[in-house]
């Protein structure tokens, strides 16, 4: 990968037919995924639920890259070969997390901003060396009464571009994902509303702090009702409204859009993505980078057992090919 730029990888990223494996679970949150399986969180058991997924037969042909976390990108597969040496000789490019989380914004009840930035010139260069070609960084927004705050907005969307252009620094791939989060009530107006502000707000950061937009990619939520809302919007009102939402606030020269599913259930996810590439064509790319909807299969087949391997991948590539096809706009529910 070393011979391709960002431009290069950025469109890699985003090539037809794939997407992007968020692979990233912080620790805790591989743990909660692992106790829902009833297996125990060791890095042992880290290590091999995650071989599982880069190693199954034919991944590099739905998966253009894959976000590790740190944990992850230090590792070696059972066979002794670093986890970004398995990924690079099925053409597919590693990544890493570099935020350090949400945690309480100051003077600001109930709203969260990302932290990471200190010493990230440092971790980037060393990412870097370990063969990581992109990153990744979340800021959390969400919606309830009287928040998000513009402030909440401003602080994480600074956080992101500050984020962004130490990655390009860096030579590597920033992928700035602001996620409006879909826990709440609120009807789907609302949601599109918030992410047109967020989305005007971080171009507008990003813009000040010198990131090249043809470097980089967005990650961003899908404009949907609140997963407790009544009303909840139909398939085809999700597409139009995120898309005419994007239209208005992402800049053409960015390469791709790699939606996030965010709490969708895996039909859900690949179901918005593929009536949104069923539509006219947009000047950037329309894809995925999902953690949960690519994954969910795989995890309640494996149930932490060696035996269970071969299931557990047939059910991820099953999975993949699902949302490849969507990503083409050429899914339907039959090939479930």
């Amino acid at each position: 990968m070393d011979e391709m730029d960002m431009e290069d990888i950025a469109k890699a990223l985003v090539a037809p037919s794939k997407g992007i494996l968020a692979a990233d679970e912080s620790t805790g949150t591989i743990k909660k995924r692992l106790d829902s399986i009833n297996t125990a969180s060791t890095e042992d058991s880290r290590r091999d639920y995650r071989e599982l997924l880069f190693t199954a037969d034919g991944v590099g042909d739905y998966i253009s890259g894959v976000i590790l976390y740190d944990e992850t990108l230090r590792q070696k597969a059972s066979d002794g070969r670093p986890f970004t040496e398995v990924l690079n000789d099925r053409g597919i490019i590693p990544g890493i997390k570099v935020d350090m989380g949400a945690k309480p914004l100051a003077f600001s009840e109930g709203e969260l901003v990302t932290e990471g930035l200190d010493g990230l010139r440092e971790r980037l260069a060393e990412y870097y060396t370990l063969g990581a070609r992109f990153a990744k960084w979340r800021a959390v927004i969400s919606i309830s009464d009287g928040a998000p705050s513009q402030y909440c907005i401003d602080t994480n969307a600074h956080a992101l571009a500050r984020y962004a252009a130490l990655c390009q620094e860096a030579n590597i791939v920033p992928i700035v994902e602001p996620e409006v989060l879909m826990d709440g009530n609120h009807n789907i107006d609302e949601c599109y509303a918030v992410t047109e502000t967020m989305l005007k707000t971080v171009f507008d950061e990003l813009y000040k702090q010198r990131v090249v937009l043809e470097q980089m990619l967005l990650k961003p939520n899908m404009v949907v009702s609140g997963d407790t809302c009544p009303i909840q919007a139909e398939v085809e009102e999700v597409a139009v409204k995120t898309l005419y939402c994007f239209g208005q606030t992402v800049p053409a020269a960015v390469p791709g859009i790699v939606f996030l599913s965010g709490g969708q259930s895996e039909m859900q996810a690949t179901t918005h993505l593929n009536a949104m590439n069923m539509m006219d064509k947009f000047p950037w790319e329309i894809s995925y980078s999902f953690g949960r909807a690519l994954q969910a299969s795989a995890l309640s087949v494996w149930q932490g057992k060696p035996e269970n391997v071969a299931d557990a991948q047939k059910a991820f590539l099953h999975r993949a090919k699902l949302t490849s096809a969507a990503r083409d706009g050429e899914y339907n529910s039959d090939m479930e």
